[in-house]
């Protein structure tokens, strides 16, 4: 981030319930549910208060059919960013989805243990690494502005995780669900 010390408020808010292409793991993909959808709406209406500026999202389906609607409430433009997707399945790939995989990880780094990673996929801290520098550059433009970035459960608990440890915090972010920072050049705080 650049010296200037007018913060930049970023609303971090998770895609809205999916349904998958694939029984197994993957890392692409998803289409947003007819819930998802109007979680995506209710996410605009929600934040309609807030003014803000741009929209922002990760390449990942589920994200920009999200941020495209809540969006169209809000009557910004959407922006789509490398960097704010969901962590890497490694070897998890192709294994059956719902069955657990990522809980004992993810509950580590809410209890503080960034570092630990499922084999072959990405930890609370890599994660971190890459959508940092994303929000980072974001804040540089909309200083002074509010924006809302659409990104993906396990992403936004790995930053938050790293950003700002709380003891106790959940790993089970719900769809739609969000989280607020402010970013100026001292890095960034979870207002909540």
């Amino acid at each position: 981030m650049t010296d200037l010390q007018c913060p930049a408020r970023v609303f971090l808010a998770r895609h809205g319930q999916t349904e998958y292409e694939s029984p197994v793991m993957v890392s692409q993909g998803g289409s947003l549910t007819t819930v998802g959808r109007a979680q995506a709406r209710e996410l605009g209406e929600k934040l309609r208060g807030e003014r803000i500026a741009h929209v922002y999202c990760s390449s990942i389906s589920r994200a920009v059919q999200t941020a495209e609607l809540a969006a169209g409430v809000l009557g910004v433009e959407v922006t789509v960013r490398e960097g704010l997707g969901e962590f890497a399945v490694g070897d998890a790939h192709g294994l059956p989805a719902g069955q657990g995989i990522f809980v004992e990880e993810m509950e580590q780094w809410v209890a503080g243990d960034v570092d630990v990673k499922y084999p072959g996929s990405e930890s609370a801290r890599e994660v971190a690494a890459r959508v940092v520098p994303v929000l980072d550059a974001i804040a540089d433009q909309h200083r002074g502005e509010t924006v809302l970035v659409v990104s993906h459960g396990g992403a936004i608990v790995a930053t938050q995780a790293v950003l700002d440890y709380v003891p106790g915090r959940t790993w089970d972010f719900p769809n739609c669900g969000y989280v607020e920072l402010e970013g100026d050049s001292s890095g960034w705080t979870v207002l909540g």
